[in-house]
């Protein structure tokens, strides 16, 4: 018997999961809901407000906790309002029923983490976030705060992805660094690995009195998370620029959408995912939504490396960024088999070829 192949699952193996009752839901996969390694999760009919954030531990369900946790009930059939400072559990309509020996992880979609809205994944006797274990069988649930934007939101909203894995597929620095003398995994900037590529941040721009960043708004309007090229910018967002010194102080709270020095390559045969909070680099808190799917600034899929937009809050102190320091890592797994379409390779890929980019609700004219 032929062993199946480790690594992460391609799109065409996610449409067999749904037709072989892996992934089951009461409404099938949407257009362009299957991206080349991930799958877009929907929001289902419920809301529930809770007072705290939880884990549901081995001996307990996310309806059981939710019982004594829950606050009140919003009908999302229509759309919603999701308020910032507040924490909802939403059932998602995917279930899964995963063999023994495939295992995901979850992630803020990259538009969600561009709104600066905190979600997660969370599953029946679950011991951590976003981690589904292998032989799962039951619901999923996101956990979800808007931290600066009130959100509109409704059933079939996708705000979280999540990823299908096989075996062990983390590539060692190693190997990555045999990777990166034949597929170029990034350019342009400090091109070091360690921990996987690592990533520097961009606050030169192209001189003084450039553009390099973004500091979000308080007590601005709603966004529909459905509604790409709805919102003004400056409504939402102060614009950053380059004076004096290539050197940002981020405040404490604040959130950032900053870029990276490096053009980022994904070659086809790999899947990367950004470590999201690295003690080693600042006590702040980079790109909320990790996944970077194969292809991602791949030449043949019209990237022609693609600079990773950065999702920054600081932590409980100012701290100062300096241009060209390390502010992430970026971990390469490989995939299982290529996936049949890449990402930005006519699938409406939003982030392809980009550089300081805010999220797609915003129109591009700022």
């Amino acid at each position: 018997m032929t062993q199946a192949p480790t690594g992460i699952l391609p799109a065409h193996t996610i449409e067999q999961m749904f037709a072989d009752g892996t992934i089951f839901a009461e409404a099938p996969p949407l257009d362009g809901q299957i991206q080349p390694a991930s799958l877009d999760l929907r929001l289902g009919h419920s809301a529930y407000r809770v007072r705290a954030s939880f884990l549901t531990g081995p001996e307990s369900t996310v309806m059981d906790r939710l019982e004594t946790l829950k606050l009140h009930r919003v009908d999302l059939t229509d759309g919603a309002v999701l308020e910032t400072g507040c924490v909802y559990i939403v059932p998602l309509l995917e279930n899964l029923a995963l063999p023994q020996d495939i295992s995901a992880t979850a992630n803020p979609k990259s538009s969600t983490g561009r709104l600066d809205v905190f979600t997660r994944v969370i599953t029946d006797h679950g011991l951590a976030f976003d981690t589904v274990p292998a032989g799962y069988n039951g619901p999923l649930y996101a956990e979800i705060s808007p931290l600066t934007f009130p959100i509109l939101a409704r059933t079939g909203s996708r705000l979280s992805q999540i990823r299908f894995r096989r075996g062990v597929s983390l590539i060692s620095d190693e190997a990555l660094e045999e990777v990166h003398k034949v597929h170029t995994l990034m350019s342009g900037g400090n091109e070091r690995i360690g921990g996987g590529v690592q990533l520097s941040i961009d606050l030169e721009g192209a001189g003084q009195g450039s553009l390099v960043g973004y500091r979000a708004k308080h007590h601005s309007g709603l966004i529909d998370v459905d509604k790409p090229g709805a919102q003004e910018p400056l409504d939402f967002w102060e614009p950053i620029y380059r004076r004096g010194a290539a050197e940002l102080i981020l405040d404490p709270n604040e959130f950032y959408i900053l870029v990276s020095q490096e053009a980022v390559h994904v070659p086809p045969e790999f899947a990367a995912e950004m470590v999201p909070f690295d003690a080693l680099v600042g006590e702040f808190r980079v790109h909320y939504a990790g996944f970077f799917d194969p292809g991602f600034g791949h030449s043949g899929a019209g990237g022609v490396g693609s600079r990773a937009v950065l999702e920054v809050r600081s932590h409980d102190v100012p701290f100062i960024l300096e241009h060209g320091q390390t502010v992430g890592r970026l971990v390469y797994e490989k995939m299982a088999e290529r996936p049949k379409t890449l990402y930005g390779e006519g699938i409406g890929s939003n982030y392809q070829g980009q550089a300081l980019k805010l999220s797609k609700h915003f129109r591009a004219s700022a």
